[in-house]
């Protein structure tokens, strides 16, 4: 039976092969935007304000959430959300927070979900770790200029997952009730340090990439002078405390269990994103 799907951060990374997946099932899809809609199936919304967010719902059967990068307080940005499908009776939500977020019963995205888990709503909550997709976007720019990964990560190992594997998961979560209520964290198929990072890189693109383990104070100068919101550099910074206590080690099997294959491994991703990374 085709529906109407509602994708929250449908420009990002995940929100746009969720809903390319959707489409190629036929599916109606209908994405947000902050800024003014250029397309018959874009809506706008102010996630910071609410405003936009009732008339997005309108004849929405089910809808993926998530709290676009750049937001501390990511409850703010996602209870309005989350009451409005409560509201609307929304068939079903898929919740995309963070892996390790449901150590911590305070934190944001963990109230988020606790929200979610209480509205009566069918729902599956994906918590990925780190993306692969990072190094060829927010790590881009020191790999390509200074052939560097410079990050306070340590020794620390983390499972890395490509988002495209957090993408197929979510879409098919969306349409597919077996597993309502539970959640999932989602992982790469092995943890890997910043130094196999860098040598997996290097093999593929041809040159020496190396990692520089810089401190903490470092990245927060430049996260700042990218002009980034200073509670959000915090959060990242904590975020990277988390990395190097060993927390993100952890390899599942959770993207085997929804999707029936192996998720996508770092090697595969850099030949895939070569040219970005070039």
């Amino acid at each position: 039976m085709k529906q109407t799907f509602l994708i929250i951060g449908a420009a990002g990374v995940n929100g746009s092969e969720i809903s390319r997946l959707l489409k190629a099932e036929g599916h109606t899809v209908r994405t947000t935007t902050s800024k003014k809609p250029t397309t018959s199936d874009q809506v706008q919304i102010d996630l910071a304000t609410g405003q936009g967010i009732a008339e997005a719902f309108k004849g929405i059967d089910r809808a993926f959430f998530l709290s676009p990068s750049g937001y501390a307080d990511q409850l703010k940005i996602l209870a309005p959300l989350i009451q409005e499908a409560k509201k609307r009776n929304l068939k079903k939500v898929v919740l995309m927070t963070a892996m390790g977020v449901d150590a911590n019963e305070a934190a944001p995205l963990r109230q988020a979900e606790l929200l979610l888990e209480k509205s009566g709503l069918n729902f599956n909550i994906i918590r990925p770790n780190w993306f692969m997709q990072n190094f060829n976007t927010f790590w881009s720019y020191p790999i390509k200029t200074l052939n560097k990964i410079p990050l306070p990560a340590e020794k620390a190992k983390t499972s890395f997952i490509d988002a495209r594997d957090i993408a197929a998961v979510a879409a098919k979560l969306l349409v597919d009730d077996q597993y309502n209520k539970k959640a999932f964290n989602l992982t790469g198929p092995e943890a890997l340090d910043h130094d196999q990072v860098a040598s997996v890189l290097s093999e593929t693109l041809g040159k020496k990439i190396t990692y520089e383990n810089i401190t903490p104070e470092e990245l927060r100068k430049t996260l700042h002078s990218a002009g980034l919101p200073k509670d959000y550099a915090e959060l990242l910074l904590t975020l990277f405390e988390y990395v190097r206590a060993g927390y993100n080690s952890a390899v599942t099997q959770d993207v085997k269990k929804v999707l029936g294959r192996e998720p996508i491994s770092f090697q595969l991703y850099a030949k895939d994103f070569k040219n970005a990374l070039a």
